[in-house]
């Protein structure tokens, strides 16, 4: 295989078209992701025109965008697309479907989601110049009447997302895992699981575990935190990962996960680790994570990176243009009130949420260097998506050179054992 080069961003949460010719700072952004023959961003968002009912639940803010925000996603360079995350499925089962359409309209390669659990988990494949590259995508992040399902001998599968479920299993002490007990007894929390294992419908809980609730506590020497990823779907994966080394040159693996163990958003949970190293250990050139909108470190395991969290890209969240009866009753709000009035009182006037935390508006673009298979360098290009421009103008990326960025993550990186070079404002990561 030639030498090849790939660039991966974050969330692209995109809600308005680009001027013509591009708003300011567009060309540079956009020079720096046309160096690469790979391009790769994550498309946290559904391009359709109401084409699906506003599901019951939501990634947060029901994403639905102008179809032809696509083409301008598409002015970047990009040529490879995740669609899988936590708001693939704000619009139901017709907004995924219609989303879909409206990508293979417009020949953009994509994984994550289809008609059904084939089709979602199947790996897209990208022809370049320098190789040919196959991806995976999957969400842990989601709402389970976003999953896609699988066909049985009678009925059809079901259009969703590829999903990473996980279990959370709590540790505790003997003296904690009797206060557990205690507490399920007093208020029957568990009542109707015994019911459903009295009735035969479950298994009982194994020796030395408690269930409480949805939550699952283990008798242990000490009290911590295990998540591990869900045996089904590790093994989907791992499957078409080992397909994909078969047709392919490079595989990646893209993943949006949320979540974390603790109160630090920047430490993935302990099963987004696992997953990405198992996802190596299977055949992956290198794994993409997305989805807490803010940066995660980066891991360099035997030879392939994997990059925790890309942070943002597009972050344009207050200017959809419309948002369904749910939004306005969550909120308490009249259900005349308008996407800006809603937007206002969800931000407590621009004083709370994302809008007002730095590390959401702070990113970098991702960059490599593969030659005979092989990881040789990364590089790391920050950028701002300018938290203190006004609604309007916030959101969009543009490069800064701000080697504070790079500093961060490369404290971020360092419990992985990364070490990274900040030179002339970019980060390079060699091997």
């Amino acid at each position: 295989m030639k030498k090849m080069t790939l660039i991966a961003t974050g969330d692209a949460f995109i809600t308005r078209r680009f001027p013509e010719g591009g708003y300011e700072g567009f060309e540079q952004v956009r020079d720096v992701i046309s160096q690469y023959d790979v391009k790769f961003s994550n498309l946290e968002m559904t391009f359709h025109n109401e084409e699906g009912y506003p599901a019951a639940f939501s990634g947060g803010t029901w994403a639905m965008a102008d179809p032809r925000t696509l083409d301008d996603m598409r002015s970047f360079g990009f040529n490879l697309f995740n669609t899988a995350n936590n708001h693939s499925c704000d619009y139901s089962h017709g907004g995924v479907l219609a989303t879909i359409r409206n990508l293979e309209e417009r020949d953009m390669i994509f994984a994550g989601t289809g008609k059904n659990l084939s089709e979602a988990s199947k790996p897209c494949y990208l022809e370049t110049k320098n190789g040919r590259v196959a991806m995976i995508a999957v969400s842990s992040s989601f709402h389970e009447s976003g999953m896609a399902g699988g066909q049985s001998a009678e009925l059809i599968g079901r259009p969703g997302l590829n999903p990473l479920r996980y279990e959370t299993i709590y540790h505790v002490t003997e003296e904690n895992y009797k206060k557990a007990e205690e507490l399920a007894a007093l208020t029957k929390i568990n009542a109707t699981m015994e019911r459903s294992v009295k009735n035969g419908y479950k298994n009982p809980p194994a020796s030395g575990t408690l269930p409480f609730g949805t939550y699952k506590f283990v008798l242990d020497e000490k009290d911590w935190i295990e998540s591990v990823p869900f045996p089904a779907d590790m093994e989907r994966v791992e499957k078409e990962i080992i397909e994909a080394k078969k047709q392919a040159d490079i595989v990646l693996v893209s993943f949006h996960g949320h979540e974390t163990d603790g109160e630090d958003t920047t430490v993935p949970s302990m099963f987004l680790e696992t997953f990405s190293r198992r996802c190596v250990d299977a055949g992956a050139d290198a794994v993409i994570g997305h989805g807490p909108h803010e940066l995660r470190g980066i891991e360099i395991y035997h030879g392939a990176p994997i990059f925790y969290s890309l942070g943002n890209f597009l972050f344009e969240t207050e200017t959809v243009e419309k948002q369904p009866y749910d939004a306005y009753i969550n909120k308490k709000m009249p259900l005349d009130t308008k996407v800006g009035a809603y937007m206002d009182a969800r931000s407590k006037n621009g004083t709370a949420g994302y809008g007002v935390l730095p590390e959401i508006w702070l990113s970098v673009m991702a960059g490599w260097t593969m030659e005979d298979g092989h990881l040789t360098e990364i590089k790391l290009y920050p950028i701002s998506l300018g938290m203190t421009e006004k609604r309007p103008q916030k959101g969009v990326p543009v490069l800064t050179g701000d080697e504070n960025v790079l500093s961060y993550l490369a404290e971020l990186s360092k419990p992985y054992g990364t070490e990274m070079e900040i030179k002339d404002s970019v980060g390079t990561i060699r091997l």
